[in-house]
């Protein structure tokens, strides 16, 4: 997987890779020709196998910084960024043994405008919740399943219900459905809810947008 945003405060997209067989991220800045540098990596430690990347400002310093998700030590990894493309060294946070990690989303859950992480943990049938203290640093994980080896492997943020509350929605590979949780805006949600995707369809990946135009939000899965 891979994420893009300007890393080096330039005005250029660049890249972050999960280069997953490597255990490492690889950062590529961007040209203002649609050509890259050459890859700069950033460990994340034996036998990680970072699955996922995504980026956010996570310490409120207006610099970029990236989180990985790391399928093989069963953590994230918080990068803090500098905002010349150079970046901390990873501090991990444990999302349980055998958790087998798969994907993030990045948002505020509860209303205190520091941004949170939620992550799908396939190897063990749940989401985590990481409330953010909005300094790069978080509380440990808080759990919810999404059902009997229903093995999510995506999540996302939405407010779906419009109560203006964050609510959650995860891609059950296994158990062929869309589970979503909802949010009550203080950090915590309900049991999940699952909506079948149909015999066999194990799900993969999610999105959320506003497809037929009526302002509410919808998700779709592939």
């Amino acid at each position: 997987m891979l994420a893009a945003n300007d890393f080096n405060n330039d005005g250029q997209m660049d890249i972050v890779v999960a280069n997953y067989g490597t255990n490492n991220l690889g950062i590529l800045l961007g040209y203002s020709n649609g050509s890259f540098a050459t890859m700069t990596t950033y460990s994340t430690g034996f036998e990680s196998n970072p699955y996922y990347v995504t980026v956010a400002d996570l310490n409120n310093d207006n610099q970029i910084d990236i989180i990985s998700v790391n399928h093989g030590s069963n953590n994230i990894g918080i990068f803090l960024g500098y905002g010349n493309a150079s970046f901390a060294v990873m501090i991990t946070y444990s999302t349980g043994d055998f958790s087998a990690p798969w994907a993030a989303a990045i948002g505020d859950i509860n209303h205190d405008d520091r941004l949170d992480i939620v992550v799908d943990n396939y190897g063990t049938n749940c989401i985590g919740i990481f409330l953010g203290y909005g300094d790069g640093s978080f509380q440990n994980q808080v759990t919810y399943s999404t059902g009997y080896q229903s093995f999510p492997a995506s999540v996302v943020i939405g407010d779906f219900n419009q109560d203006n509350q964050s609510d959650i929605g995860v891609a059950n590979f296994n158990a062929n459905n869309v589970g979503i949780f909802l949010g009550y805006g203080n950090g915590s949600f309900s049991s999940v809810v699952p909506y079948s995707t149909g015999d066999g369809s194990s799900p993969q990946c999610a999105v959320v947008g506003d497809f037929n135009n009526d302002k509410i939000l919808d998700i779709a899965v592939s």
